[in-house]
């Protein structure tokens, strides 16, 4: 699917890929994720979309989203919206589909091979304008759940789809085997490291 030859750009969509992992049962080791597409072709960039709730004083994906920031991706962010439905139901917002597509849109010029993680079938666009420019484009998801995570317009589009399910063993990680951070803790403190573990 790769030539070596190749220089590659990952756009990762954050949200649908842990969804999708998490529906595999797995959780992605972000380091052995890079180091699979560093060894396939010339890895350019690899770029994560993610929103964060602002009004949060701690949010459970920070950790992950500065470990990335120092690690080798391009951590792209912005804040969720809140708004109240019609019925008066509280709604969160944070859609990172037009950062992805104007940031992959800008990068196909120097890349040779785009590779999303994403099943969402609005990226169906994106990825015709870029193979009509002249570029692949792989799409990773997944069709082993039920439903399956990813569009099926998306997936015929694709020049390549992978299947998560088949990446397991190269880009998983087990949760029983994450190592322990130390923690430093002041001597009269009693509580439980509950941190991200990357």
């Amino acid at each position: 699917m790769f030539d070596p030859r190749e220089k590659v750009a990952l756009f990762i969509d954050g949200a649908n890929l842990y969804a999708t992992a998490k529906s595999l049962g797995f959780d992605i080791d972000y380091r052995r994720l890079l180091k699979v597409f560093q060894t396939e072709g010339y890895l350019l960039r690899a770029y994560y979309y993610t929103a964060l709730a602002e009004d949060q004083e701690y949010s459970s994906i920070r950790p992950l989203i500065d470990w990335l920031d120092y690690n080798g991706y391009k951590v792209v962010t912005k804040p969720t919206k809140e708004f109240f439905d019609a019925s008066g139901r509280r709604k969160v917002k944070g859609n990172m589909d037009i950062e992805l597509a104007v940031d992959a849109m800008e990068t196909m010029e120097h890349v040779d091979h785009i590779v999303l993680f994403s099943g969402d079938g609005d990226f169906r666009r994106l990825v015709e304008a870029i193979q009509r420019r002249g570029r692949k484009v792989s799409v990773i998801s997944t069709l082993s759940t039920q439903p399956p995570m990813i569009a099926d317009e998306l997936r015929r589009q694709a020049d390549h789809f992978v299947d998560l399910a088949t990446l397991v063993k190269k880009v998983g990680r087990d949760p029983a085997e994450r190592p322990q951070r130390p923690v430093e803790r002041n001597s009269d403190d009693d509580y439980e490291d509950d941190d991200y573990e990357l």
